[in-house]
């Protein structure tokens, strides 16, 4: 850079051009010399030739030593604050635009263990430190990393050098667009290792159910019950005292739990052994106990906890227990689960809650029943079953079926043919808004609790008054403010569900026998024919079905296949690949244009039966979306692994639907959790 090229600004100029103004000065005062006499205008011209002499001499002469000299002292205080740079006591480095380091003080040195001569990319150091995390767009960027067990936080500018020049009060260059990273690493371990004491000091509250107290003592003879009472109590005190834990009874099968957030995290590491050890408690009893655990978390108010940790327990239980679910204010983690539920022999719960829904149905003038996207035959079977349950009480009723699949096609023409069922029962997703905003009627829900997977969500903000009725686990995904809630995981169908209702909500209920086969089929379609899910009530409701007109050859004409989707089907299993020698994967050609997810989840049913497949996974694209039906026989819950990518389920029966994918991506991501969950000993 030549001297030429800088110019002087600031105080320093002013300071340089008073021997110019001076001239100038001096020339208009001998100008006025002259009109006042002529010999003192030519003395005040020749002192002007003289200062102008020496005026230029000291401008232009002088000049390029001032230059010289500014820089040099320029460079003496860069020297001066280098040496000030490199004594810094926090880590400091400078880094070139694509994260070359070109210069780093002592402390930076010897916290990474390199010499002054480093001249690697900044990546290969502090692999934390990507380009990506370099400061780009954005003028300054942070990074957590953690170097020989010391956490930093790693700090980022850009420095411009055309800022640096455009700053400088004395000199100005040319335009320089390149910039430097200056890398700043302030120690935050202490701060860190303070912040996580304060947090697993904090106190979390649970709570602990018994799910089957009277079932399983009703196993035990009179002489030994107060002997399983004491064991499990024993165990279960047993376990939380070695976590430091309070932990107090609150009812003969119902405990209260205080802890710290830091002996949680020990239970967490230890999946909540708990749930096993009691499971295999056994003096003679017949049946194992299982635990509904919940904990509440992550909040400063104990009070708070106390609601997470009965949001908790409702979940658990909801979820048909035994399991531990934490819930804090943004997340809620399951562990457990893994053994599929016992359904209950007794039916108080089925009675209370077909009482409670007939005062609803009583109540309301118009009644309108919504089962999940892409109806399947137990949504259909089921809605047929509430429907004939509002018209025994002579309400207005309507059943939302936006879309007749081919396996509830068979159902719908046999009702409208029987002449009994007009054909206006049946309405559009758009129909049962406007009814919906034209009335006030109550919304039925059933075979689905989650909100997003409903055949009309805008019905659940539409409609006052709603009811649910499920037999999937539920998932942190829920139907809020519903006026009645009956999910039992425990149930096979949701068929069975309203079967039992129909048993107790009134004696003038008749079912007709169309509407007692389409029930039956549901049932038969969600338990593969009675051979899984299928517990003592599944039986019962069956009898009960069959005594009001259900039959059964009727039933399984009306579900055989045509050729076109057993052939489809073969080609899915055909076509399977195995990952892990235990898991069949599968893709539904795109070829199959009518009702492809039914065709996909059937096809999971068979490629359970190749010898050594623990679980089934079937891909199928429909609607821009990608449905994946997952299917296992006993040891593998392909619920939880559903709930890993959005979906939910039965423990053997699963699903979920993701959007903006490819199969290909959707097949990644479930083989990233399959091999997660064995890693953790899930699988």
């Amino acid at each position: 850079m030549s001297s030429s090229n800088i110019r002087f600004r600031g105080q320093i100029r002013t300071y340089i051009m008073w021997p110019v103004w001076m001239t100038i000065l001096v020339a208009v005062f001998a100008a006025l010399m002259y009109l006042t006499d002529v010999r003192a205008g030519i003395a005040a011209t020749v002192f002007l030739v003289i200062y102008s002499g020496v005026a230029y001499f000291l401008y232009f002469h002088n000049r390029n030593r001032v230059v010289r000299d500014l820089i040099s002292f320029a460079t003496q205080y860069g020297q001066v604050q280098k040496q000030l740079l490199r004594d810094l006591e926090i880590p400091y480095a400078l880094l070139d635009e694509s994260g070359k380091v070109i210069w780093t003080n002592e402390a930076f040195e010897q916290t990474m263990h390199i010499t002054k001569k480093y001249s690697k990319n900044i990546t290969s150091l502090i692999p934390e430190i990507t380009k990506e995390k370099l400061p780009g767009m954005e003028h300054e960027t942070e990074s957590e990393i953690t170097v020989d067990g010391h956490d930093f936080r790693a700090s980022m500018n850009k420095v411009s050098m055309e800022a640096l020049m455009e700053a400088s009060d004395a000199i100005e260059s040319v335009d320089y667009d390149s910039y430097l990273v200056a890398l700043y690493m302030f120690d935050v371990t202490e701060v860190n290792s303070l912040t996580r004491m304060i947090v697993e000091q904090k106190t979390v509250c649970g709570l602990i159910y018994m799910d089957n107290y009277d079932e399983v003592l009703e196993t035990v003879d009179d002489a030994r019950r107060s002997l399983v009472v004491a064991l499990i109590d024993r165990q279960i005190n047993r376990y939380f005292s070695k976590v430091d834990a309070i932990v107090k009874k609150l009812e003969k099968d119902k405990f209260l739990v205080i802890m710290k957030r830091k002996e949680l995290d020990s239970l967490i590491e230890n999946r909540f052994g708990i749930l096993e050890e009691v499971k295999n408690a056994n003096i003679g009893n017949e049946l194992s106990f299982t635990l509904s655990i919940g904990f509440g978390a992550g909040s400063d108010s104990l009070l708070q906890n106390y609601e997470y940790a009965r949001t908790a327990i409702d979940l658990s239980l909801g979820r048909g227990g035994d399991q531990a679910i934490i819930k804090t204010d943004d997340e809620i983690s399951y562990f457990g689960g893994k053994r599929e539920v016992s359904g209950k022999n007794t039916r108080v719960k089925a009675r209370v809650k077909a009482h409670a829904l007939r005062e609803i149905i009583e109540n309301s003038d118009h009644i309108v029943i919504m089962g999940h996207k892409i109806l399947d035959v137990d949504a259909f079977g089921s809605s047929v079953g509430i429907y004939r349950v509002a018209k025994t009480f002579n309400k207005t009723v309507n059943i939302v079926v936006d879309e007749e699949t081919t396996s509830i096609r068979p159902m719908l023409e046999m009702l409208k043919r029987d002449g009994a069922h007009p054909e206006g029962i049946f309405v559009s997703k758009e129909e049962a808004i406007d009814i919906a905003a034209s009335s006030e009627c109550t919304l039925v829900v059933v075979d689905v609790n989650r909100p997003s997977f409903t055949g009309c969500p805008e019905l659940l903000e539409m409609c006052p008054a709603i009811v649910v009725l499920d037999h999937h686990r539920q998932g942190s995904e829920k139907i809020e403010k519903a006026t009645l809630s009956y999910i039992e995981p425990y149930a096979s169908s949701a068929s069975e569900m309203v079967s039992e209702v129909l048993q107790y909500i009134s004696d003038n209920v008749k079912l007709m026998s169309d509407e007692a086969d389409c029930l039956y089929a549901g049932m038969m379609i969600d338990t593969n024919n009675f051979m899984t899910k299928a517990g003592v009530r599944t039986f019962e409701a069956a009898a009960f079905l069959r005594r009001n007109g259900a039959d059964v050859t009727r039933v399984r004409k009306m579900f055989r296949d045509d050729v076109g989707s057993y052939k489809a089907r073969a080609e899915i299993v055909r076509n399977a690949e195995i990952y892990d020698g235990a898991f069949a994967m599968a893709v539904t050609p795109d070829t199959i244009v009518d009702s492809p997810t039914i065709i996909g989840a059937e096809a999971a049913n068979e490629l359970l039966n190749i010898n050594g497949i623990r679980a089934s996974f079937v891909f199928t694209v429909y609607q821009d979306e990608v449905f994946i039906s997952a299917r296992s026989i006993d040891d593998v819950n392909v619920q939880v692994i559903m709930e890993k990518l959005g979906g939910g389920g039965h423990m053997n029966t699963a699903g979920t639907q993701i959007k903006d994918i490819t199969v290909d991506e959707a097949k990644a991501a479930l083989i990233r959790v399959l091999r997660e969950m064995k890693e953790k000993g899930e699988l």
